[in-house]
């Protein structure tokens, strides 16, 4: 990959605080210089950089193979750049797991699922969160952020009860409630609109 096509739109909402206006001067959400990744003798990425906004929506598109979720994964943590920069609200910053990137309001949600099918969409989401939740809390906050964002969730339902489309609802949900600043969806098309298309980065205000 040694290219990103990206569209751009105003992320709508917030998760639990007001919108603020983005500072004239403020350095962008996220921004990657030059970052290189090889596989041997496979370059997967080729010299990538990347300015994200606050506020902003970026779709990172390519064939199968460009090296999309590479870069994704290195973002969040979960693969480590051979060469290249990550600043992170104006200050570069080594992302050394995912632990690290949700510490500094990072979220991902990858393609495959992570589920326990015999348990409940809440049980699920409450394992998935770092603390302690009272579980009709978490069932209620679940009903609120889900449909706050088109993504309807019933916390009671047993995971081996929904579709595709809704499993991939629960993971969404589980990383909204985290409140992300910049939020990573990997192939999110069994759930989202047909314009955000594959592999699409939220960013919130």
């Amino acid at each position: 990959m040694n290219s990103a096509d990206c569209t751009k739109n105003p992320l709508i909402g917030e998760i639990t605080t007001a919108q603020h206006p983005i500072a004239e001067n403020a350095p962008p959400r996220l921004e990657l210089v030059n970052i290189t990744k090889r596989y041997n003798a496979l370059l997967a990425n080729d010299y990538i950089s990347l300015k994200v906004g606050v506020g902003e929506i970026h779709a990172v598109l390519g064939e199968n193979g460009a090296g999309k979720s590479t870069l994704m994964k290195i973002i969040y943590g979960a693969a480590t750049a051979d060469e290249g920069e990550i600043i992170w609200n104006g200050r570069s910053v080594s992302i050394e797991s995912p632990a690290a990137a949700r510490r500094i309001g990072i979220g991902m949600v990858y393609q495959h699922f992570s589920l326990f099918e015999t348990l409940t969409v809440a049980e699920n989401i409450a394992l998935g969160l770092e603390g302690k939740f009272e579980l009709a809390a978490l069932s209620a906050r679940v009903i609120e952020v889900s449909e706050k964002y088109g993504l309807p969730l019933d916390p009671k339902r047993t995971v081996h009860s929904l579709s595709v489309g809704e499993r991939q609802r629960v993971e969404i949900v589980r990383c909204l409630l985290q409140n992300p600043a910049l939020l990573i969806l990997d192939e999110p098309t069994s759930v989202l609109r047909s314009a955000l298309h594959r592999y699409t980065v939220f960013y919130k205000k």
